[in-house]
């Protein structure tokens, strides 16, 4: 599928895609069982966070493709693609903002979440370290920063011909 996507960066406290996001949020954990936080632990970080977001603009309103939810340190709290869009670069173009944005990138991923993990790790994250019970439901999550080739190198990696 191909399609012209609008990149929007939304400032902390600014909560008009909230709603949309934790609505896409949940139809990945139904259909994933991930990305498992409560609603107002999701909305409260959201708000929060500078959030990177990538919208399909319709006759109808905006569909979310993915956004990523991001505190000032440049770790990523949430990062979410629609699964109708997936494979098209979305998740990358994502992690490419974030890259351009902070000195240091990290995030943390379900231990068992094997897609996110192959995603972070193919983008060039290392898993630093396991962290046991990470989860409210006692899950396991693998601690992960973009490698330390530096960030001009993530972004030419992350984002081709820049």
């Amino acid at each position: 599928m191909s399609v012209t996507v609008d990149t929007r960066l939304i400032d902390a406290g600014d909560d008009e895609y909230v709603d949309r996001a934790w609505e896409l949020k949940e139809r990945i954990r139904r259909e994933e069982d991930v990305l498992k936080q409560r609603h107002g632990f999701f909305t409260d970080a959201y708000r929060r966070s500078t959030v990177y977001l990538l919208a399909d603009p319709g006759y109808d309103g905006d569909t979310i493709v993915g956004f990523a939810a991001v505190r000032r340190d440049g770790y990523i709290l949430f990062l979410a693609v629609n699964p109708d869009y997936r494979g098209e670069g979305f998740g990358r173009r994502l992690v490419a903002a974030v890259v351009e944005d902070h000195g240091t990138v990290t995030c943390h991923a379900r231990a068992t979440n094997d897609g996110a993990l192959s995603f972070y790790e193919h983008l060039g994250f290392e898993v630093k370290r396991r962290v046991e019970d990470y989860y409210e439901d006692d899950g396991d999550a693998h601690y992960l920063r973009l490698g330390d080739g530096g960030i001009t190198e993530a972004l030419s990696r992350l984002m081709p011909g820049r």
